[in-house]
């Protein structure tokens, strides 16, 4: 029979080998394995979706993340920068839907994976290039708990505008056409339609989540105006606060900035 003062010990160390194989565990992603820009990248799938995770060297206290929309490793200084700040870069491929609800239900089912069985925190950073923002803006206003900040970068904020080219935007009839069966509408229901991230700001407002956007004022393909204008507009009118960074006489590429460290100072600000 063991002496009783040699159980709690015992004990301790049964719980401390538990802990450190649960972080074994946590940290461990499957799928294909290869580098990006120097760190661990995992490539997979979760809910039938394409997935990518990069890891950081040294994880940051929390484990913080931010989630990239569409065109993952287009202009990726800022996530690099992140990368080195401990944060994790995470994807999950949503093309061709638009942002809508499948595409948000899809986004829910990697957020349950990250944080349920990689111990995530409990709040990502969102980052949406171009189309990219319809994605990040829809699945905020359903889940504004599970938000930090949101950074998008010349977003599209409107459907209509692109690719429906209804403003004064390019537009594009491909994308328009495969809009309009994502969300199974005919063009009178898509014109009618009040869901788009412009339409859908009070959650994100009452979560009090701050938002940044880059943007180009050339831009003709994602015409600020029709965007981020409108998104700004009624986001500082409902209380919330924007930061909008304009990019005098740039398009709509290149995105990001040569020198990401506001983009990363405001990533790092909100999400201590």
């Amino acid at each position: 029979m063991k002496r009783p003062h040699l159980i709690y010990p015992l004990f301790c160390m049964a719980i401390t080998v538990a802990s450190a194989r649960a972080v074994v565990a946590a940290d461990a992603f499957s799928g294909k394995q290869s580098q990006w820009h120097g760190f661990d990248r995992y490539d997979f799938e979760v809910d039938s979706r394409p997935c990518i995770v990069v890891t950081p060297k040294e994880v940051a206290e929390g484990k913080p993340w931010i989630w990239r929309a569409r065109f993952f490793g287009h202009e990726p200084q800022a996530d690099i920068a992140l990368l080195n700040h401990g944060f994790h870069v995470v994807y999950c491929d949503v093309a061709n839907l638009f942002g809508n609800p499948q595409a948000v239900a899809h986004w829910d089912a990697f957020y349950k994976y990250l944080t349920e069985q990689h111990a995530f925190a409990k709040k990502a950073a969102l980052e949406g290039m171009s189309r990219g923002g319809l994605i990040i803006y829809n699945w905020a206003a359903a889940n504004p708990e599970k938000v930090s900040c949101i950074y998008g970068d010349a977003p599209v904020c409107d459907f209509k505008s692109w690719p429906g080219g209804k403003g004064t935007g390019k537009g594009s009839e491909a994308s328009w056409r495969d809009c309009l069966k994502a969300y199974g509408f005919t063009e009178e229901q898509a014109l009618a339609y009040q869901g788009n991230p412009i339409d859908n700001l009070e959650p994100l407002a009452k979560a009090g989540i701050p938002l940044l956007n880059v943007v180009g004022d050339a831009d003709d393909v994602v015409p600020v105006a029709e965007n981020t204008g409108i998104l700004a507009e009624r986001y500082r009118e409902l209380g919330g606060s924007i930061t909008v960074i304009n990019k005098p006489g740039v398009g709509h590429h290149p995105h990001s900035l040569k020198d990401p460290t506001p983009i990363v100072e405001f990533v790092l600000m909100h999400s201590r």
